[in-house]
């Protein structure tokens, strides 16, 4: 089947994704700067987890661009991935609304952890599908990268318990790798 509705879809669902953590942000009573203080954590967890859906949406557009064709299996593991984003709001405003406090911060974590391993599964059933050989498979090889962060985010989830900042320092360094988009896929296909 055509690649189109599930990459529609996913778009969709990622873009409703970043409207609900907007609309968790409060507007404040008042009209010091005063009032803007306490929703710094809030906006620093909404600005991470912005950043880390847009690294999802790009490297997600990126893969599809990849790819001839969907399966069953292809939409089934998408859907995997589209529920661990869809928790990110869940765990942005917990731990924003908590001032980065230990579980919230783990649970972030947690959340980040099976986006990953989701997006991992995502790959490996599109390499599957279209075979060891194709330019996709040759563009992702060993996946370095991504193998790097979920090391990192498991690495976080329990340091977390230790000190909440240097969580988000695994979180943060993560996503600083990951700005630049995945370029792998982009050369192999211009091969």
């Amino acid at each position: 089947m055509g690649k189109g509705r599930m990459e529609a879809f996913s778009d969709g669902v990622i873009a409703i994704i970043i409207t609900i953590m907007v609309l968790e942000m409060k507007v404040p009573h008042g009209d010091g700067l005063a009032t803007l203080k306490p929703l710094i954590p809030v906006f620093v967890s909404y600005l991470l987890s912005f950043v880390y859906v847009g690294i999802y949406w790009n490297n997600h557009h990126h893969l599809l661009h990849a790819v001839r064709h969907v399966t069953g299996a292809t939409l089934w593991a998408n859907l995997h991935l589209l529920f661990w984003l869809s928790l990110i709001p869940f765990v942005t405003g917990w731990m924003g609304e908590n001032d980065f406090h230990k579980l919230p911060v783990a649970l972030y974590g947690v959340v980040l952890l099976m986006a990953g391993l989701a997006y991992t599964i995502l790959v490996r059933v599109l390499i599957r599908h279209h075979g060891h050989e194709s330019a996709l498979a040759k563009a992702m090889g060993s996946d370095s990268k991504g193998n790097v962060s979920l090391v990192a985010y498991v690495a976080a989830i329990g340091l977390a318990f230790v000190h909440e900042s240097i969580a988000m320092a695994l979180y943060l360094a993560v996503a600083i790798m990951w700005l630049v988009p995945d370029r792998r896929i982009e050369a192999a296909l211009s091969e």
